[in-house]
């Protein structure tokens, strides 16, 4: 994009480490798109989101848009994703929830 500008950004470690999910639970409003991060694991009884991100709709568009760029180029890579089964949860990932919320 011609108007696009290098952005500088600090990457503390706590964060560096990430956190895995394997759930995603997605509501938005007129005006943010709420993506809640977390994981289901075997032995606990339900699960935890650990992230919470909040974003515009147009920020969301660019995250998917970036998304499916990248899956295009990991795909053409390592061949194509196979989408198995989805586990029995109330908002699997591939299931990823969707209504509108005000």
């Amino acid at each position: 994009m011609a108007n696009e500008k290098e952005v500088s950004i600090e990457l503390k470690q706590e964060v560096a480490k990430g956190s895995y999910s394997n759930l995603a639970i997605i509501t938005h409003s007129r005006s943010e798109f709420i993506i809640d991060f977390a994981s289901m694991l075997p032995g606990l009884p339900k699960p935890e989101v650990h992230n919470r991100i909040i974003m515009t709709p147009e920020h969301a568009k660019r995250l998917f848009l970036a998304l499916q760029d990248n899956l295009n180029k990991y795909e053409s890579q390592n061949g194509p994703i196979i989408i198995g089964e989805a586990p029995k949860a109330p908002f699997p990932m591939g299931g990823l929830g969707g209504g509108a919320k005000s």
